[in-house]
């Protein structure tokens, strides 16, 4: 019935259709195996892309040749870019999207193209060939062949959904667990966990009285994700900000002796950065109001999620509590919120490539390694996708470095430092936030897309065109001078020190106050010459004027730091040779068998002193 794949992808959630994407577009042969079609790039919970440092992956994953930019450009309802008024380095773009539309662009995607199959059942094992995977089993007995397989299993691997004091299986509300995954793994080897994660009510928007609510537009100015030419709507809906009260914490205070969190029936770690409403207000008692989110679910239905309401208290407490959130005093609710618990594999246990260490050719991306959000799963299938392809072309891995995208920091995070929680990316992660802006992606990673096979020679090019532009601008600054007499009128408006004497553009757009179109505004030459050129050319251009100072010394600290990422250390170094190294560090080293001594020098517990024993071994 089956012929044999290069690549079988279990799970069709972010991860998964991102690793099946990467795959197929490399050439492999790719069988995506999903327990619903009809659910294909659900959006489980909130109905957006990107925000804060998420942003920031989206746009990489597009440099690089991934899609969830453009179909997240397709499907965009609302776009705002996080953190204008912070430096560069913080702003993020964040999309509210039409979820069913979403899915949809992301089904025919998959669909359109040849290397992938689907099918539609539940994988309950996977196919070995002594320590190298085979293939998987399914419940229909069927076993297909493979020469790899990526594990996207999101949170269905014995998942149990909690609602006050009911609780029963299921991976998503009104779809089943997936069983047997965990079993056969952890007598492999692999080590397992339990985390939680959860999800709000979703009311009947036609309920709900706005006037009573704050609106929250998008810009005005609309920015994408994506770097390619994805058109985009004119159009935006509104969301809208209201809050809770001291009716709304006492109502739910009624249901905490059935709360499963508060009760101990919840064994996992939730998302520590974004609670439940229940353990926002037992944490943070000294608020009256919690602030609350009224986003639309997209643009034909009325269908509202409500930000900020997560929950798995019993489903009559969230109702009354909702009726006293100002505008949601006749609020219809057309499902609750709850709580899922489900299993994931410590991260620990993979190489920097995502695939495990005790079996060859398996990759595990996404929810299963302990992470959280859809822009984190995303980037995870699609590394997997890739290296499992290459893998089985035998081409070099791909692994990106801390340095030089979100997506190495994360990766690195996990399989260096494992973690405890569900993990959430955040700029604070990247010691080389900087560097790592999402108005440069297309700089930094194009090249590697283009290596890669994934972006072609005019997209490349357009890259290259817009690193010119933006050099030839910076390079006129430098050049050309300004007047007083033509700068002084606008300096004092802009509230900076005058000009005693004629300096170059370059000294004047340096200054925070100042930016390269008022220059333009007072200078002919410069007027001209950003004619000429597009908004984002132009916005690289003064980002590289204002920060370039700070710019070299990131990259004095990235060269230096360089030095021990490049020192490689041999998986098979015997780490009970090194004596004057402590017990603890020996055995992080023996468990992580880090790359290189810069990863080494990661490793929780694994002191300085440790690598410098560890460097002085290395080198002999």
């Amino acid at each position: 019935m089956f012929q044999e794949y290069d690549v079988i992808v279990v799970g069709a959630g972010h991860a998964g259709c991102e690793a099946a994407s990467a795959a197929a577009n490399l050439g492999s042969k790719v069988l995506l195996i999903t327990m619903n079609m009809g659910t294909i790039a659900q959006m489980s919970c909130n109905p957006a892309m990107g925000g804060v440092a998420k942003g920031q992956i989206v746009r990489e994953i597009d440099a690089l040749g991934g899609i969830s930019g453009i179909i997240s450009d397709k499907t965009t309802i609302q776009f705002r870019m996080l953190n204008r008024s912070k430096g560069p380095a913080m702003w993020s773009p964040r999309a509210q999207i039409d979820r069913m539309r979403f899915a949809e662009e992301w089904r025919l995607a998959l669909e359109a193209n040849a290397n992938i199959d689907i099918w539609q059942d539940n994988v309950v094992g996977i196919l070995l060939d002594g320590q190298q995977v085979s293939g998987v089993k399914t419940s229909l007995g069927i076993e297909v062949q493979s020469k790899a397989v990526v594990l996207t299993n999101g949170t269905f691997l014995n998942g149990v959904i909690h609602i006050g004091d009911k609780k029963f299986g299921g991976g998503r509300t009104a779809e089943r667990a997936s069983t047997g995954i965990t079993e056969q793994l952890i007598e492999l080897g692999l080590e397992a966990g339990r985390m939680k994660t959860g999800t709000p009510p979703r009311v009947d928007g036609r309920s709900l009285d706005y006037s009573k609510m704050e609106e929250q537009w998008g810009d005005e100015e609309r920015c994408k994700f994506s770097f390619t030419d994805t058109p985009l709507s004119k159009d935006q809906r509104c969301c809208w900000i209201t809050y809770t009260n001291d009716r709304v914490h006492e109502t739910l205070k009624e249901g905490f002796e059935k709360s499963p969190m508060f009760t101990g029936r919840i064994k996992g770690l939730g998302p520590r950065y974004c609670p439940s409403i229940e353990d926002k207000i037992n944490r943070f008692a000294e608020r009256d109001r919690h602030q609350i989110f009224v986003e639309p679910e997209g643009w034909n239905t009325c269908e509202i999620y409500v930000n900020g309401f997560s929950t798995s208290l019993p489903e009559d407490v969230q109702f009354r509590a909702l009726r006293n959130i100002p505008g949601f005093e006749q609020a219809k609710m057309f499902r609750p919120g709850y709580a899922i618990e489900y299993d994931f594999f410590p991260p620990t246990q993979l190489q920097l490539t995502l695939e495990t260490k005790q079996i060859k050719n398996l990759y595990l991306a996404g929810q299963i390694n302990g992470t959280t959000g859809y822009e984190e799963a995303a980037c995870q299938g699609f590394i997997a996708g890739i290296n499992a392809h290459r893998r089985i072309v035998d081409a070099d891995e791909v692994i990106l470095k801390r340095s030089e995208s979100y997506i190495g920091v994360l990766i690195d995070d996990l399989v260096t430092k494992g973690t405890e929680e569900p993990y959430r990316m955040f700029t604070s992660r990247a010691e080389h936030r900087l560097l790592l802006r999402q108005d440069n992606a297309d700089i930094r990673l194009s090249e590697i897309g283009h290596h890669l096979g994934l972006i072609d020679d005019d997209r490349l090019a357009k890259v290259n065109k817009k690193i010119q532009a933006a050099d030839h601008i910076v390079a006129y600054t430098r050049k050309e001078s300004v007047t007083p007499s033509e700068a002084n009128e606008l300096l004092s408006e802009r509230e900076t020190s005058p000009l005693t004497q004629s300096v170059k553009l370059w000294n004047v757009v340096s200054r925070p106050q100042v930016s390269l179109s008022d220059m333009g505004s007072v200078h002919s030459g410069l007027r001209e010459l950003l004619n000429g050129y597009d908004q984002e050319t132009v916005e690289q251009a003064e980002i590289k004027i204002k920060y370039d100072s700070y710019f070299e010394k990131e990259l004095e600290i990235v060269t230096k730091m360089q030095r021990m990422e490049d020192k490689e250390i041999n998986p098979d170094f015997d780490y009970n040779t090194i004596v004057s190294i402590s017990k603890e560090a020996r055995e992080k080293l023996f468990k992580i068998k880090p790359r290189t001594l810069g990863q080494a020098s990661r490793i929780s517990g694994v002191s300085p002193s440790d690598i410098s024993v560890l460097m002085v071994h290395i080198n002999k």
